[in-house]
């Protein structure tokens, strides 16, 4: 905040020279995007309210009955928390100081972060059965804050945002992530709580972008993102003539596909152009000016920009990087991390899109993380599959789980380990205590290698809450993958009706 003093005449007494001084250094009190009327407040942890006012200020927050106060830093910030409460509302916050800040219409409840690439911002208005789901979004304890694209060479401290905070309704949602209104709508249902989503995110973007400098460069495994940022920048001008041509290439294909009644070619992710690539930056701009404000947790939607040779071997530590580097930001301990493998999509041979899928898998490693396998819900020809209900529906089961600790399977079957059996392998696997089906005929998806890593496709059986795979060809197998390719055909399922992730053996 910048305080511009007045040009003061010799002859002005000490007093008038007092009050003026003081006369333009009060400031009006202020809030932060993200605090505004209709806001959700989460619950069981203390309300933080936070903001600028004039330097030495005194600034009073009154909420629920309670009332804190702080005064304003030399650089007129003022911080103040307040009780935790349960879930309910509308409430009315106040805040006073010169001036008077009311917010109406707040509600306390959980609040998520949603974010990722284009998965996850993909909105209501393009998912399936979109005109039906609009019109019957009246679910006035949704609250929804969707950020704006931004980025920054260093951490922000606010956010820009479309609007402020809107109660779900048919006209608020149908610009919406689609599949953090069906995550939302599910646990509000179950529940009975107000849920709050915020939507950060940003199509065609990698995970090092969401990820800070200060996490980024405390591992040198992490170096090659820098690398690669180098060489984006490197080739920056050739890059934008090549996508431009690309495009243009990309429209005549589907104008002449369509014309044929088939299916457009993929398009292929590359670099869209401007900074959003760049390192931390989408932190920086998108992610840190809401770390002060408490969350319940976080879905995440995000994978296919860091799928090329370059970027998917350092996925799963940077993808387990970012979500600690979120976790440390927010200072909540491990929130629930939940996050969406990537779905089954023909793509070029040269992406390595089932090394991200095992990535995303090991990251299940951390506390409190939850996985949504959608390897049977995708589409072949779209890498933005329409069916978002179910990857909410899929992300929801995890958030009631892991979150909420309802008792139920929330997760398909996950390989635990292989071990040796007559010639073949038995392959074990979480989530399976009920036991194992193959949907839709014989189950398919298995490959088994020797020492020499060379893989066949194996004969499977399912044997309880395990798998046996064989294969003439391989005649003292040591590894099993299943499910390895970009758009496989496996049909491995739990007694729950949820899908096994793919994964490979011995990584």
């Amino acid at each position: 905040m910048i305080l511009r003093m007045p040009i003061f005449h010799r002859s002005a007494s000490a007093g008038t020279l007092v009050f003026l001084i003081a006369l333009y250094a009060r400031a009006d009190v202020t809030l932060p995007t993200v605090l505004a009327e209709h806001m959700v407040i989460q619950r069981g942890l203390p309300a933080h309210i936070w903001g600028t006012a004039g330097p030495g200020e005194n600034v009073s927050v009154s909420f629920r009955g309670d009332t804190r106060s702080a005064s304003a830093d030399p650089l007129g910030r003022w911080s103040v928390y307040l009780p935790p409460g349960e879930a309910g509302g509308p409430f009315e916050l106040s805040i006073k100081a010169a001036n008077t800040i009311t917010l109406t219409d707040v509600l306390v409840g959980d609040v998520w972060i949603a974010s990722g690439q284009s998965n996850m911002e993909l909105p209501v208005s393009s998912a399936a059965n979109a005109h039906a789901e609009i019109a019957s979004a009246n679910f006035p304890r949704i609250r929804l804050f969707q950020a704006l694209d931004k980025v920054s060479d260093y951490p922000l401290d606010d956010i820009a945002a479309r609007g402020g905070w809107a109660p779900c309704s048919p006209e608020t949602v149908p610009r919406f992530s689609a599949v953090a209104y069906y995550f939302a709508r599910q646990l509000q249902q179950k529940l009975d709580v107000p849920i709050g989503l915020i939507e950060s995110d940003w199509g065609g973007t990698p995970a090092d972008a969401w990820t800070s400098l200060r996490a980024l460069s405390a591992d040198a495994g992490l170096m090659p993102v820098f690398a690669e940022w180098a060489r984006i920048n490197d080739d920056r001008a050739t890059v934008m003539l090549d996508r431009q041509k690309q495009e243009r290439d990309w429209a005549r294909a589907a104008a002449k596909a369509r014309s044929e009644g088939a299916a457009p070619p993929p398009r292929q992710w590359q670099p869209n152009g401007n900074n959003s690539w760049m390192p931390a930056g989408l932190f920086n701009a998108m992610i840190a000016p809401l770390t002060p404000f408490p969350i319940r947790g976080a879905i995440w939607y995000q994978g296919e920009s860091n799928t090329s040779p370059e970027r998917a071997p350092i996925y799963a530590r940077l993808f387990q990087t970012m979500i600690r580097d979120w976790r440390r930001a927010w200072g909540q301990g491990d929130f629930p991390f939940l996050f969406v493998q990537l779905a089954n999509f023909k793509t070029s041979p040269q992406s390595m899109w089932p090394e991200v899928r095992d990535a995303q898998r090991q990251t299940l490693a951390l506390a409190n993380t939850g996985m949504a396998v959608i390897i049977d819900i995708g589409d072949p020809e779209n890498i933005h599959p329409t069916d978002k209900q179910d990857v909410g529906l899929r992300l929801a089961l995890a958030a009631r789980a892991i979150a909420y600790g309802e008792k139920l399977e929330f997760s398909g079957p996950l390989f635990r380990q292989a071990t040796p059996e007559a010639g073949g392998l038995r392959v074990w696997f979480d989530h399976a205590q009920e036991g194992l089906n193959a949907k839709g005929g014989e189950l398919q998806g298995f490959e088994i290698a020797g020492a020499d890593r060379k893989f066949v496709t194996a004969a499977a059986r399912i044997d309880g809450a395990a798998v046996v795979v064989s294969s003439r060809d391989v005649t003292a197998p040591v590894y099993v993958r299943y499910g390895w390719a970009n758009n496989p055909a496996c049909n491995l399922y739990n007694s729950a009706g949820l899908p096994a992730s793919p994964f490979r053996s011995g990584e």
